[in-house]
């Protein structure tokens, strides 16, 4: 059965004096088991891998971090209980979902949310959407992180939050991005609007400032064709997603 702790539990175990949790895999799995989180989203933590995706990016408790397009807070649920003592947490663009439903719960007093006045929206006649901001007031992040939002983005939405992204961070900085993956130079069909070619989202990245440090494989599905929408029964749940680790180069 799963093993349900309440955010005030976790809270009350992460501050107190000298027996505050070792590292950051286990603040996460305490999170994971966190009554705030529902049996829907606990069901897609063996797909997602927060545990291993988060390692791979660099994750520590005491960083700044930054989460473009958080939508329902799934992964916002895990990142500000492993912030909440000693990091930062600052979530931007298409927060409704959080301002909503996360902001009062206690645990995330400290949850931030940033750039209010940036625009994300489709313009007449476009499939994707676009972003129109400023400076979402945030210049010393350690790390900046997107979960399956690249692909949602036409080309001046996606350079608006790569610019966003590199301005966000220091020197050194890191900016982690996942998405569903899409056969290179794959025209669009009706099937693969919501994947992305991971070598023009690289290319992307690094015209905006970044330097490619590292990939993983952890949510590569060789059973995914990348033939069908993400939503199509045959794999849904279980789609080839490409998990790139990029920096900001050094001063």
């Amino acid at each position: 059965m799963q093993k349900i702790i309440s955010l005030g539990v976790i809270s009350a175990v992460l501050l107190l004096s000298g027996q505050t949790l070792a590292n950051v895999e286990e603040k996460l799995k305490l999170a994971m088991a966190s009554d705030v989180r529902s049996q829907a989203e606990i069901d897609r933590d063996a797909n997602r891998k927060p545990v291993e995706t988060l390692a791979f990016f660099g994750l520590e408790d005491d960083m700044t971090v930054v989460e473009f397009i958080p939508g329902g807070g799934w992964y916002t649920k895990l990142l500000v209980p492993v912030l909440a003592e000693k990091g930062n947490y600052y979530g931007a663009l298409g927060t409704g979902g959080i301002e909503n439903n996360l902001s009062t719960l206690a645990g995330f007093e400290r949850m931030n949310v940033v750039a209010k006045d940036a625009k994300v929206y489709r313009k007449e006649g476009d499939r994707f959407y676009t972003i129109e901001m400023g400076d979402i007031g945030v210049e010393d992040a350690d790390m900046v992180l997107t979960f399956r939002n690249y692909h949602n983005f036409n080309e001046a939405g996606r350079a608006a939050m790569n610019k966003a992204a590199f301005e966000a961070l220091k020197p050194g900085g890191i900016y982690g991005v996942v998405d569903h993956t899409a056969r290179h130079m794959e025209p669009l069909t009706p099937s693969n609007g919501r994947r992305f070619d991971p070598v023009k989202a690289i290319k992307e990245i690094q015209d905006a400032g970044f330097e490619l440090v590292d990939f993983s494989t952890l949510h590569y599905r060789e059973d995914d064709e990348l033939e069908y929408e993400v939503g199509a029964r045959s794999v849904t749940g279980n789609t080839d997603r490409f998990t790139l680790k990029f920096k900001k180069p050094e001063e």
